[in-house]
């Protein structure tokens, strides 16, 4: 069974990926605030069982990935941090899947 947390965690994956396809503005920022909600969800629950550095890596994702206040990185740059952003985020549900197990 799937928890809230990693399906957040495979659907801001499969969003990131998709932004390396050449697609539509209006995906993009539709991912981008796709991806401040998923990431500020994430934060609130690393902050409720008290993981400090989780935290503060999803705050600085939302931050990052937040709509309003838009950060240039041009596309080549963001295509790595897309990549980058979902190898972590398919690790993170790796290890909590293989934590699960464990219990």
């Amino acid at each position: 069974m799937i928890n809230t947390t990693n399906a957040i965690k495979v659907i801001l994956t499969f969003l990131l990926l998709l932004c390396l396809l050449n697609m539509p503005y209006s995906f993009y920022q539709l991912v981008r605030f796709t991806a401040m909600v998923g990431f500020a969800y994430l934060g609130y629950a690393a902050n409720e069982k008290n993981k400090k550095n989780e935290l503060f890596i999803y705050i600085a994702l939302a931050l990052l990935f937040q709509p309003f206040f838009k950060i240039a990185l041009g596309r080549t740059v963001w295509n790595i941090v897309d990549v980058i952003v979902s190898i972590g985020l398919v690790i993170s549900v790796i290890k909590d899947s293989k934590i699960r197990l464990k219990r």
